[in-house]
């Protein structure tokens, strides 16, 4: 539709070259959205060169001044006003634009910062005097002698001063700062023998440390678990799982909570390509898929993933602030990710959140009134036991005691089992202990070695029916049902071509898809357990899910939320009264089968209470 008020005018439009100011402009309003975008490109510059240390200063959320200083390799002074120039890097020799081993390597960041604020660079490189150089608006100056140590320090002021428009785009001081620690964070996970210190010096003088990560020691894994530990917290530390995957030359580590660690939004999700931090929505995606089965649609799972390959096998130059890459095979790399996760949550057995007991000791914790008191528990002499003890027996016409309110109260005790001398281990050795009691027909009370473990029966049986199920599905198949008229469907070619893609693996879903012209597909089977099912909505939902992931798991989910609602009513119900060996049993299997430390909607199925927990809440310590 033409314009009524055309940007150009109705003569022969005519093509000019612009000049380096306005074409430093541009570049900046690709490369350097915000003052995190600088940091982020200037940090990046730092590891580039080796630094050990990395200092960040910013003041005013990073609008008036952005300072990073490392200890890296440095710059020679006669390569100063070079490193100014649009596209002059140390990085590549742009032979190979895929064979990328290095965060930056366009040579844009540094003259389209200059070009759009106030830049200062001063360097000493090993052999060389320290130097300075100087931009303003994109004007350089001379290259002068300065004091410096070695390593760069560059030094950005009035960042956008020399485009007034973008300062109006700019949000709060407050959380820009907030953009700039979480950049600083995610460099810092991606390099953890690097130290990194983040200090708001607005206002002046030495500011505050807003954020400190000291170089981890160890191997690879201890140091990301340590750097992990001082970012995400540590009780992410403590409930996530060590993941270590290949796959056709893709490798796969970091660390994955458990289901029962989950978060109320993806705010807790890192994925990293070859070291570079990325918002990669195929990896989300990915990621997604491999919880999905175990958390409802409002949780989100919390992981740290690294993904090393051959550089030649993704394209980190996709995207301007290189945020998104794009992998030669990406099922290859979906794949790793899902199948990875899902084993190391299947090794994690009946292991669930420690948060979950931290919650409930804290839930059962008294309001503090005053000074903890400790109490000291003396020991009392045989001989006053004895007597307390004749003074507690029944007497006759008494109240009876508990052993006979059983029947009236929702509260049952189990006999303490006689533990067999020659059986090879005890009950209240093995994970979730023994029973010992059942309260409210729905909770078990098992004693363990050093505590004792609460589990929600219905919820934990259910998972375990849940399970049996999917094997089940999984070594039958899904059994298909033949429509008697085929659902006719039309789409476009793009879309048809993309669902004809999958056809195989949806077949194996009980969805049976044929082509039926240009565009149009038609519908042959579906998946038996879902009865009547709208097959167009199904199909509508799967290219959804096709457009938003790369991938759908519409179909399987469908299915495995019908298998949930059957292992719900094939599962002990609560109210249901369960003798000692019931008790056993059960607690057995779920030690045996994996996933079973959460239910089928992420809750926990058990909670586990240490001995030392306990008496502390009763002052025992």
């Amino acid at each position: 539709m033409a314009h009524t008020d055309p940007q150009i005018s109705e003569k022969r439009p005519i093509i000019r070259q612009l000049n380096d100011a306005a074409i430093n402009r541009i570049a900046a309003g690709e490369v350097v959205e915000r003052p995190a975008s600088a940091v982020k490109e200037l940090v990046e510059n730092a590891l580039d060169a080796g630094a050990r240390q990395v200092s960040v200063d910013y003041a005013d959320g990073g609008k008036t001044l952005i300072r990073v200083s490392d200890d890296g390799c440095g710059i020679a002074p006669e390569d100063l006003p070079l490193a100014l120039s649009r596209h002059a890097t140390s990085k590549i020799d742009g032979s190979d634009l895929l064979n990328i081993h290095t965060f930056g390597f366009r040579g844009e960041a540094l003259p389209s910062l200059g070009a759009v604020g106030r830049l200062t660079m001063t360097s000493r490189a090993e052999g060389f005097d320290a130097a300075e150089i100087r931009v303003s608006g994109g004007q350089a100056e001379p290259v002068r002698p300065a004091a410096h140590n070695a390593g760069t320090t560059v030094t950005l002021r009035d960042l956008f001063y020399a485009t007034p428009a973008r300062l109006k785009f700019m949000r709060s001081d407050r959380a820009e700062a907030q953009a700039i620690t979480d950049t600083i964070k995610r460099l810092a996970m991606a390099e953890p023998f690097v130290g990194f210190t983040l200090r708001d010096v607005s206002g002046g003088g030495e500011g505050r440390v807003t954020f400190r990560a000291d170089p981890e020691s160890g191997d690879l894994f201890d140091a990301l678990h340590g750097r992990l530990a001082r970012i995400l917290g540590q009780e992410f530390a403590e409930n996530a799982l060590r993941i270590d995957a290949t796959r056709e030359g893709l490798h796969m580590t970091g660390y994955a909570a458990l289901p029962t660690y989950s978060r109320g939004t993806s705010v807790a999700q890192y994925l990293f390509v070859n070291g570079r931090p990325v918002r990669d929505k195929m990896l989300y995606g990915a990621l997604r898929a491999a919880y999905h089965d175990f958390l409802s649609r409002d949780r989100h799972p919390a992981a740290a993933l690294f993904i090393e390959c051959d550089p030649i096998l993704v394209d980190v130059n996709v995207h301007p602030a290189k945020s998104e890459v794009r992998f030669r095979d990406p099922g290859l790399a979906r794949g790793l990710i899902v199948s990875g996760l899902r084993h190391a949550l299947a090794e994690a057995g009946h292991r669930a959140s420690s948060t979950v007991a931290n919650a409930t000791l804290g839930a059962m914790r008294p309001e503090p009134t005053g000074p903890a008191r400790v109490y000291q528990m003396d020991r009392s002499s045989l001989a006053a036991r004895t007597m307390s003890y004749q003074a507690q027996a029944p007497q006759p016409m008494e109240t009876p005691g508990f052993a006979d309110m059983q029947d009236a109260y929702s509260g049952r005790v189990e006999p303490a089992v006689v533990e067999d001398s020659t059986a090879e281990v005890s009950p209240q050795s093995l994970p979730l202990g023994a029973a010992r009691a059942q309260v409210h027909e729905n909770y078990i009370i098992a004693q363990t070695e050093d505590g004792m473990v609460i589990v929600d029966q219905h919820a934990a049986h259910e998972r375990l029916v849940y399970e049996r199920l999917k094997a089940q599905m999984a070594e039958n198949g899904v059994a298909s049902q033949a429509l008697l008229i085929p659902e006719i469907i039309d789409l476009s070619e793009a879309d048809a071509g993309a669902l004809l893609e999958l056809a195989e693996d949806l077949a194996k879903l009980g969805l049976v898809i044929e082509p039926f012209g240009p565009g149009t597909i038609a519908v042959r089977e579906t998946p038996a357990i879902l009865g009547n099912c709208n097959a167009k909505a199904m199909i509508l939902d799967v290219i959804d899910e096709l457009h938003d992931q790369g991938d759908s798991l519409t179909v399987q989910a469908r299915i495995e939320a019908i298998l949930s609602r059957v292992a719900c009513h094939g599962s002990i119900r609560s109210g249901r009264r369960m003798q000692a060996d019931e008790m056993n049993a059960l607690l057995r299997e779920m030690e045996a089968t994996p996933h079973s430390g959460q239910c089928n909607h992420g809750r926990p199925t058990y909670v586990e209470l240490k001995l030392a927990d306990i008496e502390r809440l009763f002052g025992r310590t």
